[in-house]
C-alpha cells in the first residue's frame, strides 16, 4: 500500500508539473505569435510611419483599390505645361550668314520670317543693398536740427530686408528646413555670408505673431460646423515629449501644441467629426451633432488581419468598405447628397453578416492565456477588438455612405499629419516661435481621413 500511495503521489506530481509545462508552454507560445505579430508590421498594415520601415519597406500597395479607370489623364481633365508667353523679359536674335544649301551670303533684307523658342530660367541669385540717405537739415531761423525720417522697417545701421527674410521664414516653416541650414541655404544662393540662427529664429517668432487676425478668422471658420477632421502626433519640444493636435477641412488647417494628448478640441460645436477612434474624442466632445471613424485607419488594422493572423474575414469587410466607396464616389462625382436607401441598406446587410462571421470564428478560438500577475479584463486576439468596435460603432464606421462628405483625408498625418496622421520628424528648442498660434491656410492638404476615391 504504500508503494501504491508513493506512486499515486509521484503521478500527482508529475500532472502537476505537465499542467505547469503547458501553461508556460501556451503563455510563451502566445508571446512569441505576438512578437511576430509586432515585427510583421509596418506603414501599409498599421498606423507606424514609413521612416519606421528602414531597409525592409513593403512594396507599395494602395489601399484605396482599383478604380476602374484607365492610368493617366482622365476625360476632361485639363492639364498644364509650360507656355510660351507674349511679354519675354529679354529677346536675343540669332542671325545666319551663309545659306545652308549653297553657303551664299544672306542679308538682312532676306529674312522672311523667325522662329521663337523660349527659355524661362532663374535670373543669377544674389543680394542687392539699398541705402537710404536721411538728410540732415539746420533750420536758418533757429539753428535747430532736423533729420528726415527713414522708410518703415529701417531701423538699424545694416539689417536684411523683408524679401530676404520672407524667404527665410518660408523655407524654415513651410519647407521644414532647421534654421542652421537655412542659414547655409541664403549664404550658398544668395551670398548671405552674416546670416546666422538665431535671425531665422526670430523672424519666424516675429511672423507667427503677425498671424493673430489669421488664427481667429480660421479658427472661428472651423468651429462653424461641417465635416472636420482631427488628429494628433508626439513631437518633442525642448526636449520634452508635447502633441501636435490638428483640425482641418477642406479650406483651413489648425495645427496646436499641448502638453498633454488629452487637450482635444473640446470647443467644438456642430457638424460632424472624423477621426481614428482615439477614446477622448468621444468623451469630452459631446458638442458635436456626430462621429465618423477614418476609414483608412481601418483598411490598415484589416490588412494586417488578413496577412499576419490570416483571418479570413478581413478580406471580405475590406472588399465591402472599397465597394461602399466606389459607390459613394460615383454618386458624388453625379453631383448626389447621399445613396438611394436600397444600396444603403445592401451595404449594411453585408457588413453586418461579415461581422456575425468573424465573430462566429473568433468564438470557436481557445481563450488567451492569462499572463501571471496581470489584472483587467480578459485579453483578446486583434480581430476579435477590431469585430468588436466595428460592431459597436457600426453607424461612425459607415457614415461615409451616410453623409457624402468631402473626400479629404490623412496628410500631416502622414504630414499629416494622419489620416490622419501626422508625423513630423522635428523637435523644437525653447526659444522657437509660438506654433499653438501658427495658423496655415491651404486647400485639400490632408489626405484618407476616410475612404477616398
Amino acid at each position: 500500500m504504500d508503494q501504491v500511495a508513493a506512486l499515486e503521489q509521484l503521478l500527482a506530481t508529475a500532472l502537476r508539473r505537465i499542467a505547469e509545462l503547458e501553461a508556460a508552454l501556451a503563455s510563451m507560445a502566445e508571446e512569441i505569435t505576438d512578437l511576430r505579430r509586432q515585427l510583421a508590421k509596418n506603414s501599409s498594415n498599421s498606423s507606424k510611419p514609413p521612416s519606421s520601415d528602414g531597409l525592409k519597406k513593403p512594396a507599395p500597395r494602395s489601399l484605396r483599390g482599383k478604380s476602374g479607370k484607365k492610368s493617366g489623364g482622365q476625360v476632361g481633365h485639363r492639364g498644364d505645361t509650360l507656355r510660351q508667353t507674349s511679354t519675354p523679359d529679354f529677346v536675343e536674335r540669332h542671325e545666319a550668314t551663309h545659306c545652308s544649301a549653297c553657303q551664299s551670303a544672306l542679308t538682312a533684307e532676306m529674312v522672311k520670317g523667325i522662329e521663337k523658342r523660349q527659355v524661362f530660367d532663374l535670373p543669377a541669385p544674389r543680394l542687392e543693398v539699398t541705402e537710404h540717405q536721411a538728410a540732415v537739415y539746420c533750420c536758418d531761423h533757429c539753428r535747430a536740427t532736423t533729420t528726415a525720417g527713414f522708410p518703415d522697417g529701417v531701423a538699424a545701421h545694416v539689417q536684411y530686408g523683408t524679401r530676404m527674410r520672407a524667404v527665410a521664414v518660408y523655407c524654415n516653416v513651410q519647407q521644414l528646413i532647421p534654421e542652421d541650414r537655412v542659414c547655409q541655404l541664403m549664404r550658398d544662393l544668395f551670398g548671405a555670408t552674416s546670416l546666422c540662427a538665431a535671425s531665422v529664429t526670430n523672424w519666424t517668432r516675429g511672423a507667427a505673431n503677425k498671424m493673430g487676425v489669421v488664427v481667429e478668422h480660421i479658427l472661428a471658420r472651423l468651429a462653424e460646423g461641417g465635416v472636420r477632421h482631427l488628429d494628433e502626433t508626439g513631437l518633442r519640444v525642448a526636449g520634452k515629449l508635447h502633441w501636435l493636435h490638428t483640425i482641418c477641412d477642406t479650406a483651413f488647417t489648425h495645427y496646436r501644441i499641448s502638453a498633454k494628448r488629452g487637450a482635444v478640441p473640446t470647443f467644438l460645436t456642430g457638424g460632424t467629426i472624423i477621426h481614428d477612434h482615439w477614446k477622448p474624442y468621444y468623451a469630452h466632445m459631446s458638442g458635436v451633432d456626430a462621429h465618423a471613424l477614418c476609414g483608412a485607419h481601418h483598411l490598415r488594422e484589416l490588412k494586417a488581419i488578413e496577412e499576419i493572423e490570416k483571418e479570413p474575414w478581413a478580406t471580405e469587410m475590406s472588399a465591402v468598405l472599397h465597394s461602399a466607396n466606389q459607390l459613394r464616389c460615383a454618386a458624388q462625382d453625379q453631383g448626389e447628397t447621399e445613396l438611394p436607401e436600397l444600396v444603403r441598406q445592401g451595404i449594411v446587410t453585408r457588413y453586418m453578416a461579415i461581422l456575425a462571421k468573424g465573430l462566429a470564428f473568433h468564438e470557436r478560438q481557445p481563450p488567451l492565456a492569462k499572463s501571471p500577475g496581470t489584472r483587467g479584463r480578459k485579453a483578446r486576439r486583434p480581430g476579435h477588438n477590431l469585430l468588436l468596435r466595428l460592431r459597436d460603432y457600426r453607424d461612425d464606421v459607415l457614415r461615409f455612405i451616410a453623409e457624402l462628405c468631402p473626400k479629404v483625408g490623412d496628410g500631416l498625418k502622414r504630414a499629416a499629419y494622419h489620416g490622419g496622421a501626422i508625423a513630423p520628424s522635428i523637435s523644437m528648442r525653447k526659444d522657437m516661435p509660438p506654433w499653438p498660434n501658427l495658423l496655415l491656410y491651404h486647400s485639400n492638404f490632408h489626405r484618407n481621413f476616410h475612404l477616398i476615391r
